[in-house]
């Protein structure tokens, strides 16, 4: 055979278009998955977007500050397409017919005629917490919305918040940590004492859920526990916190050491500690109101407080809130205020903020409300 130049061109001509093939099928492959992944990530998108599209529309009143912390929102975003209220007001037009429920978290946002007027596909409020002192709920009805609330989750909270302020007060907690950091503390004083609370005497006024979740953890002090409420216990729930029931509040009054109130704000409720049942109360006693701050006179607190007629109060509720930064209140060193936090846990606002969740999906199905609240 002879080999002349053009066999070797033709040789040379085949080992490189092999060699090219070789290189080739990889990089060609890697494109080709490359392009796979991109075609299954725009389908991920757009199955993403087309599943955001179909979630219902919610009103909130913000996130962060007075509204939902950012950590919950996610919960939220789950199941909705949420809208803070500034953007409703900025676009009604846009958002207005859109929204379905309304979620409110710290009484917000408002609502009031004008909003519900402005929300015509509107079907369920849905309350963070239990009190829905600030809901019409009559009217509220008659424009053809429900309104539920999130009884239960955030009871153990709101007891462990009441024993967190009897306890403080009774033993002048917070005073001793001011001597304890001041840097001019150079002894410790032993004038700081305060009140024994294992073996006394608490009376709560309210015995409902989170009523009777205090009265468990006073029995775990050794408390006796007398209670007042518009209808007795079971003998079962009394018995198993050993509390005593008090027909006439009065009684209770005269024989507690700890006053906890833990009842709705209702129009029977509103004022209802005030100048004579204060001068019922011991003058070594503790008013302690996890309620509403309209549930005590708050005049006639700080003249009791002044003049000795009860030895402390401990609040976590007052009207308004925040106080004005001059009410007298303030400056009582016989009073802990606390901003409303009874329900400010990491658990139990994640539990409250999904029963929200569980509420509205239920109306939007047509399906019966599990904490639906009724006009009473």
């Amino acid at each position: 055979m002879i080999i002349t130049a053009e066999l070797i061109y033709r040789m040379q001509c085949v080992c490189f278009a092999q060699c090219v093939r070789r290189l080739w099928r990889p990089a060609q492959a890697r494109q080709l998955l490359k392009v796979t992944e991109l075609h299954r990530s725009v389908r991920q998108l757009q199955h993403t977007k087309v599943m955001e599209d179909n979630k219902p529309w919610a009103l909130i009143s913000e996130v962060g500050d007075e509204g939902f912390t950012e950590d919950v929102t996610d919960i939220l975003r789950r199941h909705f397409q949420i809208v803070p209220h500034k953007d409703l007001l900025q676009n009604p037009l846009l958002y207005g017919p859109k929204i379905q429920a309304m979620f409110l978290w710290n009484a917000l946002p408002l609502v009031e005629p004008s909003l519900l007027s402005s929300l015509p596909s509107l079907k369920v409020v849905v309350n963070g917490g239990v009190g829905i002192d600030h809901l019409d709920v009559p009217y509220i009805n008659s424009v053809g919305v429900k309104v539920t609330n999130t009884p239960g989750v955030v009871s153990n909270a709101t007891a462990d918040m009441a024993l967190g302020l009897l306890l403080a007060s009774a033993r002048t907690i917070l005073e001793g940590h001011r001597i304890a950091v001041d840097p001019k503390t150079t002894r410790i004083p032993q004038t700081l004492i305060g009140v024994e609370v294992s073996g006394s005497t608490m009376g709560i006024i309210g015995m409902g859920h989170i009523g009777h979740k205090i009265a468990q953890r006073g029995k775990g002090f050794d408390m006796k526990i007398l209670y007042h409420n518009r209808s007795r216990r079971s003998v079962e729930d009394e018995q198993a916190v050993g509390a005593t029931y008090c027909k006439n509040m009065d009684d209770l009054l005269r024989e507690s050491d700890f006053v906890v109130l833990a009842v709705n704000l209702t129009p029977e409720s509103r004022g209802l500690i005030s100048h004579r049942e204060l001068s019922l109360m011991k003058p070594t006693a503790t008013l302690v109101n996890i309620s509403r701050g309209l549930v005590v006179d708050q005049d006639a607190l700080v003249k009791a407080l002044q003049t000795g007629t009860i030895r402390a109060a401990a609040l976590d509720v007052t009207h308004p809130e925040p106080l004005p930064r001059d009410h007298p209140l303030l400056g009582l060193p016989n009073v802990l205020i606390t901003p409303h936090i009874g329900t400010n846990t990491y658990t139990t606002i994640r539990k409250m903020v999904q029963m929200m969740v569980e509420n509205a999906l239920a109306a939007l199905k047509g399906q019966p409300l599990p904490n639906e609240v009724k006009p009473k």
